[in-house]
């Protein structure tokens, strides 16, 4: 089994601790544990619905013995902000922002301070590993190519999009069967847009017990809940149409593999899913490519010379949003009339 995989069923006899014990004892603080975990480094089983996360005492002494420890696994899992990644890239905080909104550089992480402004955090190893590739020389030391900087002027912002594409293939690793895997396509969906595509109530009902818990922030209602609630559901229409269709198919695995219960007086007619229309322009491949980096291993977000010379992007960018401008600048205009007051750092 390979060691990028977040979760495992139990395969030695050994004893298992918790999430904190186990955090306790590889020298990390919990937050490092946990994007640890999220990020492959640590290999976690899943607990009961009040004991957590459990790791096997055999993976600690796996760790434990690698070369380096516990310095290298801490600086593995070490975030920075825009002041700090941009001195490790050597570039201007404005670079390092454009990077960011153009899809360049993905964030791992986000916070609100108390300025509700929107602080993305970012894998300090995956803008070590962006600025020694040498084809992104000219993207660092250059002048931004015209094609992008076009993209940049319209408000194109991907940051969001990139993290709700990384948390997606991290629900998906952590997924144990097909309605928990549908679970994680709807948690980035509007409950109407759910609604759309899943028609049965029971099946809605039992799809929504197996998605996973949003990130929130500050009591409902609030201001910062109501902006967390924009930055984790998909905005735009391209986003949108995608996982409504892999949630169409999702769907129909996991009623094959079990399906939905339903009272015993209630008439078990098969329900078909609505229809979502497949457009050449959902960008199913550039999704399943990204996902298939940041699930398997490749973490960290790789440029082609295609955006050095100024063309379409195709790395952690969603190529569909990164070519059509006019969409995104539609899609910025939309979600920052819900975010007024906002700002991103």
């Amino acid at each position: 089994m390979s060691e990028n995989t977040a979760t495992h069923e139990a395969t030695t006899t050994g004893s298992w601790v918790t999430a904190g014990r186990a955090a306790r004892e590889l020298g990390l603080k919990p937050s490092e544990f946990d994007l640890a975990v999220d990020l492959g480094r640590i290999r976690a089983a899943p607990g009961g619905p009040e004991s957590g996360r459990r790791v096997d005492r055999a993976e600690l002494e796996r760790i434990r013995t690698r070369p380096g420890h516990p310095e290298s696994l801490r600086e593995s899992v070490r975030t920075v902000g825009t002041t700090e990644g941009a001195l490790l890239m050597g570039v201007t905080k404005d670079r390092f922002t454009r990077l960011a909104r153009l899809g360049l550089l993905a964030p791992t992480r986000f916070h609100l301070n108390r300025h509700r402004a929107v602080v993305w955090l970012y894998l300090a190893e995956e803008l070590r590993e962006f600025t020694a590739d040498e084809r992104n020389t000219e993207l660092l030391r250059g002048r931004t190519p015209d094609t992008l900087r076009g993209q940049f002027d319209t408000g194109l912002d991907l940051r969001a999009r990139n993290w709700r594409t990384r948390r997606l293939a991290i629900l998906l690793r952590r997924a144990t069967d097909p309605w928990s895997r549908a679970g994680a396509f709807a948690s980035l969906l509007e409950p109407l847009r759910v609604h759309e595509v899943v028609k049965d109530p029971y099946e809605r009902s039992h799809l929504g017990r197996s998605c996973p818990e949003r990130p929130s922030h500050g009591a409902p209602g609030s201001p910062g809940a109501v902006l967390t609630e924009a930055l984790v559901t998909a905005q735009d229409p391209d986003e949108i149409a995608w996982l409504q269709a892999e949630l169409v198919g999702l769907l129909a695995e996991a009623r094959a593999h079990r399906p939905a219960p339903r009272p015993a007086s209630a008439p078990h007619r098969p329900t078909p899913v609505g229809r979502v229309p497949r457009t050449p322009t959902r960008p199913r491949g550039a999704f399943r490519s990204l996902l298939a980096r940041w699930r398997g291993g490749n973490r960290g977000p790789a440029v082609r010379g295609a955006a050095a010379r100024g063309e379409a992007v195709r790395g952690p960018a969603v190529r569909g949003a990164v070519a059509r401008p006019s969409a995104a600048r539609r899609s910025t205009r939309s979600t920052r009339s819900t975010r007024s007051g906002w700002t991103a750092r």
